[in-house]
């Protein structure tokens, strides 16, 4: 079986294809999925670096996000048969976690594909049914796979965990990631007036193509929390989303308005950074933490996408062989949107 891997901790060079994988079988409750495109996120770079304490089984296939057709089942599978066409939550919680009863089961021990556990860069992948989910049958297997893991952590940020409402300012820091891109989208559905710091004028531009109300250019505006007072008569906005961590959450809180919230949902740039606790209980903020999503919330984010009030943002489609590249043009932030890989 083809996949792409890892060989060990590394560059790019540790990231090679692979012809000779066995083909997995499924087990009870389980099915087998013939995956037609994958897709990277950020996470497959600090994955393939490794850090201390990770242990992995090399090679280890790359990626978290996937989406294919069931091409077997296991005992006890009766939602899914041979040929369903299906996209793929990443996120795998044990099947007697009691969390799974709660619907937070991403706030208990979930191993991520592509992470701990071996990923979607496969020819065949096998997958509890339930991190499985329909999808309708024209729909492009590439824009399924490219906002899986992404998608499910903005739409659990903003939406269940923020509590973003109509009429609201939503700031989004960073423009071209796959969070943000997806952040802008959800934001605007919602009914929120959205705000965007891009990187660069390029940056400001894409994400305004994707419903981007005011963009505010970083190289041009580097004390960009001033931008925002200023545009909002000094108000600042009511929700901000920040997946950059120790490089702008001081920055993103100055944005804030007085009772706002600040949804933290990654720390790009580290994550560690020295807090102003006056200013944090004087400004009434709300620091919120969120990453990932249970599955009901994977659900209606994606039925958002299957009915085109969101679009997947790709940047870029590449064979799979092409992986390392691959993963070159996300570590240079070479692109505006995801990059896929296609089977």
């Amino acid at each position: 079986m083809k996949a792409a891997v890892l060989t060990g901790h590394g560059g790019a060079e540790v990231v090679e294809l692979v012809n000779d994988l066995p083909v997995p079988e499924p087990g009870a409750g389980e099915a087998r999925v013939r995956i037609k495109a994958a897709a990277l996120n950020r996470l497959d770079l600090w994955v393939r670096a490794g850090w201390r304490g990770l242990a992995l089984d090399f090679p280890h296939v790359i990626c978290a996000d996937g989406a294919g057709i069931v091409d077997a089942v296991g005992a006890g599978v009766a939602r899914f048969v041979p040929g369903d066409r299906v996209c793929i939550n990443p996120s795998i919680v044990p099947p007697d976690d009691p969390a799974l009863q709660t619907g937070l089961e991403n706030q208990t021990r979930i191993s991520i594909l592509g992470e701990h556990h071996s990923g979607t860069a496969a020819e065949l992948v096998v997958l509890p049914q339930r991190n499985l989910l329909k999808m309708p049958t024209e729909f492009d297997f590439g824009a399924a796979a490219a906002v899986g893991l992404a998608g499910v952590t903005a739409w659990h940020s903003l939406i269940t965990r923020g509590g973003l409402q109509p009429g609201e300012t939503a700031l989004i820091v960073g423009a071209g990631g796959g969070v943000n891109s997806l952040s802008i989208q959800i934001a605007k559905l919602a009914g929120a007036q959205v705000f965007v710091v891009g990187s660069n004028a390029e940056k400001c531009a894409q994400a305004e193509t994707i419903g981007a109300d005011i963009t505010i250019n970083r190289e041009r505006e580097p004390q960009w929390s001033r931008a925002v007072a200023r545009l909002t008569g000094r108000r600042g906005v009511d929700v901000v989303v920040d997946n950059v961590g120790a490089a702008s959450l001081e920055q993103s809180m100055r944005a804030c308005r007085i009772g706002g919230r600040i949804l933290v949902v990654g720390g790009t740039s580290g994550y560690r950074f020295d807090m102003n606790v006056a200013q944090l209980f004087s400004r009434h903020l709300a620091l919120i933490g969120s990453t990932m999503g249970p599955h009901q919330d994977y659900q209606r984010f994606m039925q958002q996408v299957f009915a085109n009030r969101i679009q997947a943002v790709i940047g870029e489609r590449l064979p799979l062989r092409e992986a390392r590249y691959a993963q070159t043009l996300l570590e240079n932030n070479a692109i505006f949107g995801k990059v896929v890989l296609e089977l």
